[in-house]
């Protein structure tokens, strides 16, 4: 056989193979390079069902071909050449599947960790079987002409590249967005890295493809030096972030050097050309003016128009009386910046139950509100479940809305904010059902809570679950299905928002609509994960102004965040409102995967803290954390939740610890002897056990409810206090809680009128501050 035809012929039949393969092997349809996960094909819903199939194929084939007779000579030139096409193909297959180029190349990075493997593999097979070869060497021709194009078009084509958490302030990325001096830095690293990639790189592979494969590999390289940056910005603080926000970095600079690096290979091309008629150092100065235009461009464009136009629900047309993100923070109409700490109500949610005789939720009733105000809460996070909000589509459970509107007349009663959360795990509240042959790797599940049956469409996706519910075929289709509004399930989710805000509209005791618990990530993250969950989001908040309803969104990544303690959310821009908050939960250390494969933290809690409010900075939105907590029966969880007071008093970090109640028969917590949350149920007599005083003792600690301008230090442990704040002028809206029966002494500077009010379960501090001003016990 002819060599030319022999060597692309073996890499083409390894890589059929290799999906086979895995396609078989692959329990979940999502670790494979083409997986299937069960569901049955679908051929009315456009090209999304069957674009890994009938896009992703073709496309990686035919560049497995392309570039094993190219690039095949050498195993380390073939290796690059076959990443390319594993990401291009899967670039291709995003873009077909939501339209959006930005989001499919960027998004294209996330799938190294199945190209790279693939890439050896194949490669090996290739360079085996495919017979003897003959390693010319050639004149690498132009190489810092193309090389710096590389560089001049990169801050021209950022899109979501470089906007990962991973990205400290001192990483250089080539984004307008991140300053001057960190984009030339940048753009000089990357043009160094391909400089040195194309003099390689030509010399072995001829033609655009040589050029191609020198800007991926030289994407990877300074992917590696971002990430070492990155680890010296962020420190080492014995957890695994280094390895991961390598593989980000590295990532992203593979789908740049993928999707963008043609044009190196057509440069370099061209300068070829152009030196041998005109001499060699024209392309290299055009290179330059044109990068040097490029850095300057970038800088002055996006800022031309002068400062943005203020965004829908900007505070100055917010209702006075209502709370609203303003500045970084939440605050209310009077200027003071106001902490929502509390706890997390479970007892509305619509759960599955895995023994009908032993009940799923606590009854919920206004001692719980009377109890959640004594320990110093401000805030109930209030589960809710669609399942039981709208169990007929297009019309909203009277009885389940008057439980809500219920609960928020006690909150009310009792001097407590409420955030109404649509709350989901795993999607809806099936189980497995009987009969069912799980995929070796799965098992049976139990249901938990969410969807509507309904909204439910899994395709015929088995129910069983890979390490945990949350990577379970049925739900991640039934995700899948809810991103690409199938059968219209997402248009219906966000007309239920708008018909249960319309009901709260006027109501300030609502401090905000949490939009949808852990979003799943469905089947291909992060497109799922960052542009079709910020485009449901978009249509959300759409649909509660539209509604009439002022109050602040709460915005989550998706369960991602919860697992690995990171994720890359919805990006910037998905909304042009302005009164949301990021939501993220702070699991780390406790529900992360790492936690459940014993190994070591992914994220340490204190990379977590720390990353959140990167990301909630980059959006220019307040920062909240909807749940933490869940160290279950861990010896040392009184330490753990020490650890993290200490954390959120030093980011003055408003959160919702999970959980206030939880049933002996919720899904969630198993079926044991006793239900485990703050106040504890016997299973046996189904009454309360004692409150977990070790752990209220320490979420009841002092803080200030809220306080004039912002607070800019605040510390409090069993035995002291201490808070510092700037108030740009006079105002009288501190209020500081503090628990016990003894009445606090204070120490007070810049505060005037400051009075103690004995409450319920402790004290009330008010007062009056304007400029910079203290509180502290003596």
């Amino acid at each position: 056989m002819n060599l030319a035809v022999r060597r692309p012929l073996v890499a083409l039949c390894a890589m059929l193979a290799l999906i086979v393969v895995q396609a078989i092997l692959d329990p979940t349809g999502l670790l494979a390079l083409v997986g299937w996960s069960g569901a049955l094909p679908a051929f009315d819903r456009g090209l999304w069902p069957l674009a890994p199939y009938v896009v992703f194929v073709p496309v990686l084939l035919g560049m497995t071909w392309w570039t094993t007779a190219r690039a095949g000579d050498r195993y380390w030139t073939l290796v690059p050449g076959l990443v390319l096409s594993v990401l291009l193909a899967q670039a291709a297959t995003a873009l077909a599947m939501t339209g959006d180029l930005g989001a499919s190349a960027w998004a294209a990075g996330y799938v190294t960790a199945k190209a790279v493997p693939a890439a050896l593999i194949v490669a090996a097979f290739a360079r085996w079987l495919g017979g003897r070869t003959d390693r010319v060497r050639r004149d690498p021709g132009a190489v810092w002409g193309p090389a710096l194009l590389l560089a001049a078009v990169a801050p021209l084509l950022s899109g979501l590249w470089w906007t990962a958490p991973v990205y400290a302030p001192a990483v250089p990325v080539a984004r307008p967005d991140r300053g001057l001096f960190s984009t030339a830095v940048a753009m000089l690293l990357l043009a160094a890295a391909s400089a040195l990639c194309l003099r390689w790189m030509r010399a072995r592979v001829p033609g655009v493809l040589g050029g191609w494969l020198a800007a991926v590999v030289a994407g990877a390289i300074v992917g590696v030096v971002q990430a070492v940056v990155a680890t010296i910005a962020d420190g080492l603080q014995g957890d695994l972030w280094p390895l991961m926000s390598a593989y980000v970095t590295v990532a992203d600079g593979l789908s740049f050097g993928v999707c963008v690096g043609w044009i190196a290979g057509v440069g370099a091309l061209v300068a070829d050309r152009v030196r041998v008629g005109r001499g060699a150092r024209v392309p290299l100065y055009a290179a330059a003016a044109v990068a040097v235009v490029a850095l300057v461009v970038s800088m002055v464009v996006p800022y031309a128009g002068g400062a943005s136009a203020q965004g829908r629900g900007a505070a100055a047309s917010i209702p006075s009386h209502f709370l609203r993100a303003s500045g970084g923070v939440i605050a209310d109409g009077d200027g003071n910046q106001v902490l929502l700490r509390g706890v997390n109500v479970n007892q509305l949610v619509d759960f599955y139950a895995p023994r009908p005789d032993v009940p799923v939720t606590r009854p919920l009733t206004e001692d719980d509100f009377a109890g959640i105000a004594a320990e110093g809460f401000d805030v109930v996070r209030l589960g809710l479940s669609w399942s039981a909000l709208e169990p007929e589509r297009g019309r909203l459970d009277r009885g389940y809305l008057d439980r809500i509107t219920e609960a928020v007349g006690w909150a009310k009663a009792h001097g407590l904010y409420v955030v109404l959360d649509m709350h989901q795990d795993s999607w809806f509240n099936g189980a497995t059902p009987d009969g069912t042959a799980c995929r070796p790797g799965t098992d049976p599940m139990w249901g938990y809570d969410g969807a509507p049956e309904w909204a439910t469409i899994t395709d015929g996706a088995p129910r069983c679950q890979f390490q945990g519910r949350d990577i379970s075929p049925a739900g991640d289709r039934a995700f899948q299905n809810f991103f690409f509004d199938t059968d219209g399930v997402q248009t219906a989710l966000v007309e239920t928002w708008g018909r249960l805000a319309e009901v709260f509209r006027d109501d300030p005791t609502v401090a905000g609509y949490d939009l949808l618990n852990e979003p799943g990530f469905g089947e291909t993250a992060p497109v799922t994960t960052s542009l079709l969950l910020g485009r449901f989001y978009d249509r959300a908040i759409d649909a509660i102004r539209a509604a009439g309803a002022p109050q602040i969104v709460f915005i989550e990544p998706s369960i991602l965040w919860s697992g690995l303690g990171f994720d890359a959310g919805p990006a910037a821009g998905f909304t042009q409102d302005a009164n949301w908050a990021f939501s993220p939960h702070l699991y780390a250390e406790s529900i992360t995967m790492d936690r459940s494969l014993g190994i070591t933290p992914i994220v340490s809690m204190k990379r977590q803290f720390a990353l959140a409010q990167r990301v909630a900075d980059q959006y220019g939105v307040p920062l909240w954390s909807g749940e933490y907590g869940y160290w279950g029966d861990a010896a040392d969880r009184v330490a753990r939740l020490e650890r993290y007071a200490r954390l959120e008093d030093r980011y003055v970090l408003g959160s919702a610890y999970w959980v206030w109640k939880q049933a002996c028969g919720d899904p969630q917590g198993g079926i044991g002897d006793v239900g485990d949350a703050l106040i504890p149920q016997d299973c046996a007599s189904g009454d309360d056990l004692p409150p977990r005083d070790d752990l209220l003792r320490i979420l009841g600690r002092a803080y200030p409810q809220s306080a004039p301008g912002s607070v800019s230090e605040l510390s409090a442990t069993d035995d002291a206090f201490a808070m510092k704040g700037t108030a740009g002028e006079k105002g009288c809206g501190l209020r500081v809680w503090f628990p016990g029966a003894a009445e606090p002494s204070l120490d007070a500077t810049g505060i005037t009128d400051l009075e103690t009010a004995a409450v319920d379960g402790g004290w009330i501090v008010t007062g009056c501050a304007e400029g910079d001003y203290s509180l502290a016990t003596k």
